[in-house]
């Protein structure tokens, strides 16, 4: 039958996982960072997904499609509830880190343990009369609130980096904050775009060079596509690189 269904721009698409979220049906999932409509049957045509999506990658078509199966979605539900009860069993029971099973949201929303080796006592507290100082040398550091011109911009080498980073990686203040001054923010969560305040940073200001820190999960992607775009449409050449935090802390590889 013709009818109407959504369709989803993968170019547009940034897999934050909003739509998948927001569809009640669970005929939105995330695959290979993307979001795709998992079975026309589990679509029911209403667009609860649309209003959610920040780069406006889903819209509506009218094509082939088999019919709205309320039967199935209903099914396709309680197995999702009964798979999501197992796998929090088994990770109870298990001893390394482990993802939920089946999940078809936003990779960076996955539930999952992260399992850590026992650590002798002088690997954790090699000196513990000595507290470790902050690499911090500005405040604030919300990239939506930082001034544009802001004096410690002048000759800085700069640090954008995803908020969950500093919380993943356990010497983040030494590897990346030591020496930089550092701008934060979240795609997923922050309304807006990023990139043109940050052109207007690098633009205004003597900035010697950039990191870009972001975690290995898709929507994190946002963050360093903004900041590759401001270097662009700064209109200078700034030398610069981007780094890739997994989510057990682990820095994965350079860019």
């Amino acid at each position: 039958m013709i009818r109407k269904i959504i369709h989803i721009d993968e170019e547009r698409c940034n897999g934050c996982g909003l739509c998948a979220g927001a569809c009640q049906e669970g005929a939105i999932g995330i695959v290979d960072g993307k979001a795709k409509l998992l079975r026309d049957d589990y679509c029911d045509g209403l667009g609860n997904c649309l209003p959610v999506c920040p780069t406006n990658a889903i819209s509506f078509i009218e094509r082939e499609a088999a019919a709205f199966d309320e039967a199935a979605v209903e099914t396709n539900m309680k197995a999702k509830v009964k798979n999501s009860i197992q796998t929090n069993i088994e990770a109870n029971t298990q001893t390394s880190s482990t993802p939920e099973k089946n999940f078809t949201g936003c990779p960076g929303s996955m539930a999952k343990k992260i399992f850590r080796s026992p650590r002798k006592k002088e690997q954790t507290q090699t000196q513990p009369d000595i507290p470790a100082e902050s690499e911090l040398r500005q405040w604030p550091v919300q990239i939506k609130l930082v001034p544009v011109n802001a004096p410690y911009f002048n000759g800085a080498h700069l640090l954008i980096a995803a908020d969950c980073t500093a919380y993943a990686c356990a010497n983040f203040h030494q590897e990346f904050i030591r020496n930089r001054i550092t701008l934060i923010g979240c795609p997923k969560l922050d309304e807006g775009d990023y990139s043109e305040k940050l052109t207007e940073i690098i633009r205004q200001n003597d900035i010697k060079s950039v990191t870009i820190v972001r975690m290995e999960v898709p929507c994190c992607g946002g963050l360093a596509r903004a900041a590759e775009t401001a270097l662009k449409n700064s209109g200078k050449f700034i030398p610069w690189q981007t780094k890739i935090i997994s989510t057990d802390g682990h820095i994965l590889n350079d860019m």
